[in-house]
């Protein structure tokens, strides 16, 4: 790095030049032009106008939390009746978000910008939330590849000597940010003297940077695909925590003079608490709502998380054996595609995270096998579309999308089953099914560590056992081994009762077969997960005391 460029990025970090906004992260090559005086004090109007009701909002959550585990059940709000019975839409979904029928996701790092971009896939997640390990360094840089693909100069060769380009604009992926969720700090970046939430930071660096120069793409080409400022809304819990994703929306749009139902955003519903509001989120965002993604694995978290201490009825059994034809995911599945079809709103469909390999067929068969299965459930239950990990999936998935959908771009017409979904059918964990035994709870300590030690490298998307994993499966392999242990489930194979101290012997095995010399951070990782997974109090988000590990 040049010494001016050097001298400019040093004087970016330390937000000298923005009253009360301090950066403290590590140098960044090319931070300068992300952290701009305008930038930062964009960033700091939105911690300064919004931080107080996020922090209050998260209040609300623990008192709710209280509620479930007094009561051992939730139902709809009775006080959101009217929205639910109401007839209204939400705003027609733009051009470039119509047709929607399969989607990648994958960090912002700069491979894997190119290779979603050119995946043939119609949109691409570009995730800074559970994808992403949040580094300063990958903070910074994700923002900088975001840019660099929207101004075409992302081409790359990579230290084997790999030459990475982009496709014609018209055939890239249209790019739909998923920033932090409303939990995580940014502790690298504070307004006068708080940290800055790292949704604020997420959205208002990509929005400050990139929702003119958007605009500006679709006036020279209205065939663009890259069109506009598009985001994902990740950890949801409720239509209140939509409102003021809403706010932040109306308030950016008028800061830059953007007009106002520009940005359009589809929101996860990944947490129990968000499955009993769907339409009252979509009205909340209602002038910027694209549709609801069902978020499978953080779902399955969300549960556990909730219903920790409303006994066997809702211990989960072994992950890989809740699928999505269990009745109570396929109950929420179907709310969700019907509330988003009467609404007028896209229901996109689930990660498919299984990762075919190009070494062992036998693999690979079996892995496109249970992806094509996946997607034709989601294609012939009414989704409009769906995720992919790997773009060698995209293929599988957009097979099985075209047979259900032929050239309509989505099937919002069809309002599904009329039969109305229970809260009871919602909460029926126990119809699951399948069993917690001695190979389940290995593979959690196994997928746990592993994704742990990676993340704390700086790599938040790892492929482990040929599935993709990221925070969301890490929180499920932690979350229900501390569910069983606080049930006192027995392992149906051996009988032997879940404790601590069982799970600490499977740790101390997995790292004793590790070589002597393998490189990482794996005694941290061991540490950090016996952390979130015995502990007696259950922690919200293992993200929360991993990221003072982190650079």
């Amino acid at each position: 790095m040049p010494a001016e460029s050097a001298a400019a990025a040093g004087a970016a970090e330390q937000g000298s030049t923005v009253p009360g906004v301090a950066v403290t992260g590590p140098p960044v090559q090319r931070a300068e032009e992300v952290l701009t005086p305008q930038a930062l004090a964009f960033v700091a109007g939105l911690h300064r106008a919004f931080d107080g009701r996020r922090r209050e909002l998260l209040a609300a959550r623990r008192v709710r939390r209280d509620g479930i585990a007094r009561t051992g059940t939730l139902d709809f709000r009775p006080e959101t009746a009217a929205v639910r019975a109401g007839e209204w839409q939400v705003a027609p979904a733009p051009r470039a978000l119509t047709d929607r029928r399969v989607e990648i996701t994958g960090p912002t790092d700069r491979k894997t910008t190119v290779n979603a971009l050119n995946s043939g896939a119609q949109v691409w997640l570009a995730d800074f939330e559970d994808a992403t390990a949040p580094t300063w360094h990958n903070v910074v840089t994700g923002q900088v590849n975001l840019i660099d693909a929207f101004e075409s100069r992302i081409d790359f060769t990579d230290d084997r000597g790999k030459a990475y380009a982009l496709a014609p604009a018209r055939e890239l992926a249209t790019v739909v940010v998923r920033p932090r969720g409303w939990h995580l700090d940014e502790r690298h970046l504070t307004v006068d003297g708080a940290p800055v939430a790292g949704a604020f930071v997420d959205f208002g660096l990509y929005f400050f940077h990139n929702a003119a120069r958007l605009l500006a793409r679709a006036a020279r080409d209205p065939q663009d695909p890259n069109s506009g400022p598009y985001f994902y809304l990740p950890k949801t819990e409720s239509h209140l925590e939509a409102r003021l994703w809403n706010e932040v929306f109306t308030h950016a749009q008028a800061e830059l003079g953007i007009p106002h139902g520009t940005i359009r955003a589809t929101v996860l519903i990944e947490t129990v608490t968000a499955a009993f509001e769907m339409d009252e989120i979509l009205y909340e965002l209602r002038d910027h709502a694209a549709g609801l993604n069902a978020g499978r694995w953080d779902y399955l978290f969300s549960i556990v998380k909730n219903f920790r201490d409303a006994g066997p009825a809702f211990v989960l059994p072994d992950r890989n054996a809740v699928t999505m034809a269990s009745p109570f995911m396929a109950a929420y599945t179907r709310l969700l595609v019907r509330t988003c079809h009467r609404r007028g709103a896209h229901a996109i469909g689930g990660m498919a995270a299984f990762i075919p390999s190009r070494t062992d067929p036998e693999v690979n068969a079996a892995a496109l096998a249970k992806v094509r299965a996946d997607k034709e459930r989601e294609a012939g239950g009414g989704f409009d579309g769906s995720w992919v990990a790997h773009p060698d999936l995209v293929p599988v998935a957009r097979a099985c999308f075209d047979a259900v959908l032929g050239d309509r771009p989505h099937q919002k017409d069809d309002p599904g089953p009329a039969e109305p979904v229970t809260a009871a059918e919602l909460l029926n964990v126990a119809g699951a099914g399948g069993s917690c035994s001695s190979a389940g709870l290995r593979n959690a300590v196994q997928v746990g560590i592993r994704y742990l030690e990676a993340w704390l490298r700086g790599t938040g998307a790892v492929a482990i056992f040929h599935l993709m994993e990221d925070a969301a499966t890490a929180e499920i392999s932690r979350s229900q081994i501390w569910q069983w242990i606080h049930n006192g489930v027995r392992l149906a194979d051996t009988g032997e009762q879940v404790t601590a101290e069982q799970v600490r012997r499977l740790v101390a095995e997995e790292l004793a077969a590790l070589p002597a010399d393998a490189p990482g951070r794996w005694q941290e990782a061991a540490a950090l997960f016996e952390q979130v997974a015995l502990g007696e109090e259950f922690t919200d988000f293992l993200t929360l005391p991993a990221l003072a590990l982190l650079d």
